[in-house]
């Protein structure tokens, strides 16, 4: 049986800090000899962390997990996607979530996830917008006022 995975805005809450911590004490006491379990729970919360740090160690291991685990390659694929939409990293977020779109077309959670990283695109897209134009504004108010001083002269 196929494991639910949370939607998007829900796996975004982050773990309380003992919730991590015994994550954490659980994947240093296992050490070099670490299991894929413990390894993959301990990501999970790394990147459900509102630290950026702790999401970038996250993805890592996840990355690691994926590479090395190819039957936990599907919840790789979704905290992936996750990870690196927290991230800011939108281009690897979509490329994560579309690898797990395509194996699962109507996965919810993975629509979920897309429509926000398509979201964040879109608004960040507009804001670059924004600051491109009022650069360009304060560009030809500052070029009209050298110019006109020049004139006067």
């Amino acid at each position: 049986m196929v494991a639910e995975l949370p939607y998007a805005l829900d796996a975004e809450t982050p773990l309380n800090p003992s919730e991590l911590n015994v994550l954490r004490s659980q994947y240093e006491k296992e050490g070099d000899m670490v299991g894929v379990q413990t390894k993959f729970n301990y990501a999970w919360g790394l990147v459900k962390s509102n630290s950026r740090s702790d999401q970038q160690h996250g993805v890592r291991l996840l990355s690691d997990i994926f590479r090395l685990s190819p039957e936990r390659r599907r919840e790789c694929l979704y905290y992936l996607g996750l990870g690196n939409y927290k991230l800011g990293n939108y281009g690897e977020a979509r490329r994560y979530n579309d690898l797990l779109l395509d194996k699962e077309p109507a996965n919810l959670q993975a629509a979920d996830l897309r429509q926000l990283i398509d979201n964040r695109v879109a608004r960040e897209g507009l804001m670059g917008v924004a600051i491109l134009s009022g650069v360009s504004i304060a560009a030809g108010v500052i070029g009209a006022l050298v110019f006109k001083n020049a004139r006067r002269r």
